[in-house]
């Protein structure tokens, strides 16, 4: 309050100064500004290799590998400003131009052995590996990223997990080594979240043992499909299966659209879904299907087939579980999304924060020199929280990875929980850093080369594909509420999904919350687990209040919204906050884990700041107050090690971006 006053009378005094002056006065000209890296300056007072180990978590020599490969090639458009090289797409090239950029990219990728072993190879180490590779692809560009997320994951993941053996023996090899170039048609202009409701139509051919797949209408048409418009040579397509006039559902085929010359391939029409605000390096198109002959073999029928002479096939007698069962693998695409939102976080923190490190704004006494920015309380108060944010969520992203490379048939359920609930925050999270940091840089963010304001229209697309994030929220409240009404039916304890705290009593929110209560640990996990416990109660009560009144579930869901929302967010809070304690709780006493505590004391802070502590009466008016203090003061605290935590992201300075350096040199006249 002091300095935020002194700065005031600073400016008043300014402004009532007279116009011109006195004849008594000489005007004298100002030093002009020079640059000092904050390297100069600033200390580290904990190991960041340390902390980048704990951070990255995995594959870090693999990551530092992939990243020198990019740098030494011209495809990844290096520049250079203010004596040091850049790496960052051209996106002043045509929407064609930063296609076939992304595809040569891919190439070169895969020349030099990049993605060995992705699809042919199994085991926990390979899917870590194919993770920290998608999180440096992540930093560079979100094009190279989502397109090689399109190829992989998507579908060469529905071949994987759908398919059975012919269908890797046939499929697999070719796809990681990009002879075969494939994409994933799911989403319809009709349809994107709501899945099983898509109006594509496969029916069998007995007499000749082929599938038979239409469009029937314009709103069926495959929307979005990205390297549908000009790259891919086969897709995987999702459609109903009808088997003698029954419908059977949703069942996925592979379909070549486009012969070895690049042709489109007879029955198939494609068109491209043009400019977009963002990623503008993947070919995003339009596909129809006019009565399109695939033979029976192309169905992936890990869940269900069709015999020869036309019978439907399945162990799985239910329909709703052999959708569910069909549907799990696929989580793969949420975690991805999910990764890639920490990572370009980190990328927007570490140039806001260097930026801030060393451009000046006023100076609060007379002849003295002006004020780094990340000097000014306000300034440290809106990007720490942010920085807090991304390591917790960086804790969450290698607990999330973790879980689905060793995952088992018993844990996909909890895997598309969480992976819903993580990329619906992370990517919220993401947005709002971009903004915040976009905004932090002042006129500087604005400009494409300092890549922050780009950021945001290149990841925007996140909140809504491979799920919108208002139903993710909602996916997850009605997971919960299954839960907590079959442990009721059984009378049994919760075991799952970190509900394990609702076996214990309620915990209770001191009267008086002094600095010492808020950095503790336990009673940060006891105030984000008393919310969770108490809007799952509300939110169960109040979808069997609906119910009682004659609504069906899906209404009474429905009818409940605000409280599902509340429900999903306070769920995801708390298991981050829950894999941030796991971290912190492996380090041996020292000065990263004092850092790494006042962080996670920051992080439950903002949480606990949340309106829905006020809304629903966990906090008083006066807590609040106390809990905004204590942010003010961790902000403070961590001012000193700002520029180790950003440095602890372990991202090379070719990769972030001019005005995180020499910004004056960058802008000088002989740099034009």
């Amino acid at each position: 309050m002091e300095r935020a006053f002194q700065r005031t009378q600073v400016l008043t005094n300014h402004l009532l100064e007279p116009s011109s002056p006195l004849p008594s006065q000489t005007l004298s000209s100002n030093a002009c500004l020079s640059y000092s890296p904050p390297e100069l300056s600033e200390n580290y007072a904990f190991d960041v290799k340390e902390m980048r180990k704990l951070i990255d978590g995995h594959n870090l020599e693999e990551r530092d590998w992939l990243f020198g490969l990019m740098k030494q090639s011209e495809l990844f458009n290096p520049k250079v400003k203010g004596g040091k090289v850049f790496v960052s797409p051209d996106y002043n090239q045509s929407m064609e131009q930063q296609r076939e950029m992304t595809l040569k990219r891919i190439k070169y990728l895969q020349e030099r052995g990049v993605f060995k072993g992705w699809l042919t190879e199994k085991g926990e180490e390979i899917e870590m590996r194919k993770f920290a590779g998608f999180e440096v692809f992540s930093i560079y560009d979100h094009s190279l990223f989502t397109k090689l997320g399109v190829h992989f994951p998507m579908w060469g993941g529905a071949i994987q997990f759908c398919g059975t053996k012919h269908h890797h023996d046939k499929w697999l090899r070719d796809t990681e080594n990009y002879s075969i170039k494939g994409c994933f048609a799911m989403t319809e202009l009709g349809h994107g979240s709501n899945i099983r409701s898509l109006e594509t139509v496969t029916t069998y051919d007995s007499n000749t043992g082929e599938f038979v797949i239409n469009t029937p209408c314009e709103s069926a048409q495959k929307f979005w499909i990205g390297g549908a418009a000009k790259h891919a040579t086969h897709t995987v397509v999702f459609s109903q299966l009808h088997i003698n006039g029954i419908n059977q559902g949703v069942h996925a085929f592979i379909v070549q659209i486009r012969d070895v010359d690049g042709n489109i391939c007879p029955n198939i029409r494609i068109a491209d879904c043009g400019h977009k605000i963002g990623l503008n390096g993947v070919d995003n198109g339009r596909i129809w299907f006019d009565n399109v002959r695939v033979p029976r073999e192309n169905l992936l029928n890990s869940v269900a087939d069709v015999s020869p002479d036309g019978k439907y096939l399945s162990s799985i007698k239910n329909p709703d579980q052999r959708f569910a069962a069909f549907m799990a693998p696929m989580t793969v695409g949420r975690v991805n999304i999910a990764i890639g939102a920490v990572y370009q976080s980190k990328v927007a923190l570490a140039i806001t924060i260097r930026y801030a490190l060393t451009r000046r704004a006023f100076s609060l006494k007379p002849n003295k020199p002006e004020v780094l920015l990340l000097d000014y309380p306000s300034h440290q108060r809106r990007l720490f929280p942010l920085v807090a944010k991304t390591y917790a969520m960086s804790f969450a992203a290698n607990y999330l990875k973790v879980l689905y490379a060793k995952r088992t048939p018993q844990s996909n359920k909890a895997i598309h929980i969480v992976s819903s609930s993580f990329k619906a925050t992370f990517t919220w999270n993401n947005m709002q850093i971009l903004q915040e940091c976009r905004e932090a840089c002042g006129g500087q963010g604005l400009r494409t080369e300092n890549r922050v304001g780009h950021l945001k229209g290149e990841y925007d697309v996140q909140s809504t594909f491979e799920g919108d994030n208002f139903l993710l929220m909602q996916l997850v409240s009605k997971a919960l509420f299954a839960e907590y009404v079959a442990a009721q039916k059984r009378n049994k304890v919760f075991k799952v999904l970190g509900l394990e705290h609702m076996n214990k009593s309620c915990p209770v929110i001191p009267s008086l919350l002094t600095s010492t209560t808020l950095r503790c640990s336990q009673f940060q996990m006891d105030a984000l687990c008393l919310r969770e416990r108490d809007l799952l109660n509300r939110f169960v009560a109040d979808v069997l209040k609906c119910k009682a009144k004659r609504e069906n579930t899906e209404q009474a869901f429905n009818s409940c919204y605000v409280l599902a929302k509340d429900l999903g967010r306070a769920f995801s809070e708390r298991a981050i906050f829950q894999t941030f304690v796991e971290a912190e709780s492996t380090l041996p006493a020292g000065s990263l884990k004092d850092v790494l505590g006042t962080l996670r004391s920051l992080y439950a802070s903002i949480c606990i700041e949340d309106v829905s502590f006020l809304r629903y009466g966990y906090l008083s008016v006066d807590n609040g107050a106390n809990v905004r203090r204590e942010i003010t003061k961790l902000c403070n605290e961590l001012r000193p090690h700002a520029l180790a935590l950003i440095s602890s992201f372990g991202i090379p300075d070719a990769f972030l971006s001019p005005i995180a350096f020499n910004w004056i040199d960058t802008n000088s006249w002989s740099s034009v």
